[in-house]
């Protein structure tokens, strides 16, 4: 069975179809630069042209990077503001002409790591976290979703943790990766001084370039493991929401 995945990202816009009994993605993905400013309808219309690409016709799940409950969004850090309270599954389902899921980006993320990735068969707590544009989280306790965690906002020095640990911080403040991953350790500690988790799964586009900041990661009690699926995984994730 397959269905469409779209992940909604503060700079790209990025789907595929994805295999549900493989996690695969069955084609190459097509990546959109996100429109700005990244008002609802200019975003929905970026949707339909990365569905657009594929002929697709079926069922389509779409990330948004904030809260989303019952389809509507309750937050929006890392898109515009105007995103508040708009019906999203509504919106997007209307400008694609497509029976459509909206859930959280990195809930999404999560979902499919716990099924084909890094957190296949996990018992107790499980974090994964997406670097980009901000800091997205997901938790899961035994396998089950705690959703719309939002962590990246957690603050630390008197902001939010992702406006000095997300990659978009890296390189706004051209930070080595050592600098940064002291800074990326610092969050995780607090995250488990908090949660306890064993498993912490680092995800999002950073992902690819594990080897470079993770051997500085020495002092924290959890098991850090990059994410398997990459920056595929909100796609996929968001697929699978699609026929839940």
């Amino acid at each position: 069975m397959q269905a469409m995945g779209i992940d909604i990202g503060g700079t790209g816009i990025k789907g595929a179809p994805v295999d549900l009994d493989t996690g695969n993605l069955v084609t190459d993905r097509v990546r959109l630069l996100t429109p700005q400013p990244s008002v609802p309808d200019a975003v929905a219309d970026t949707v339909r042209q990365v569905i657009t690409a594929f002929d697709w016709r079926g069922p389509v799940g779409i990330t948004f990077p904030g809260v989303v409950v019952d389809g509507v969004v309750q937050t929006a850090a890392n898109v515009d503001r105007s995103w508040l309270g708009v019906d999203a599954r509504s919106l997007l389902g209307e400008s694609t002409a497509m029976r459509t899921t909206v859930l959280n980006d990195a809930d999404a993320a999560g979902i499919a790591e716990m099924k084909f990735g890094a957190g296949v068969g996990h018992q107790g707590t499980a974090v994964l976290l997406t670097f980009g544009t901000g800091i997205g989280s997901a938790v899961f306790v035994d396998g089950e979703l705690v959703p719309n965690t939002e962590f990246g906002h957690l603050h630390m020095h008197g902001k939010d943790a992702e406006q000095r640990a997300s990659e978009r911080a890296r390189e706004l403040h051209d930070l080595s990766w050592g600098k940064w991953a002291g800074r990326v350790e610092e969050y995780l500690a607090y995250l488990e001084a908090l949660l306890t988790p064993s498993l912490i799964i680092i995800g999002g586009g950073i992902s690819k370039k594990a080897d470079k900041f993770m051997p500085h990661l020495t002092s924290l009690r959890s098991r850090v493991v990059p994410a398997v699926l990459l920056n595929n995984a909100g796609i996929v994730g968001a697929a699978m929401a699609a026929t839940r």
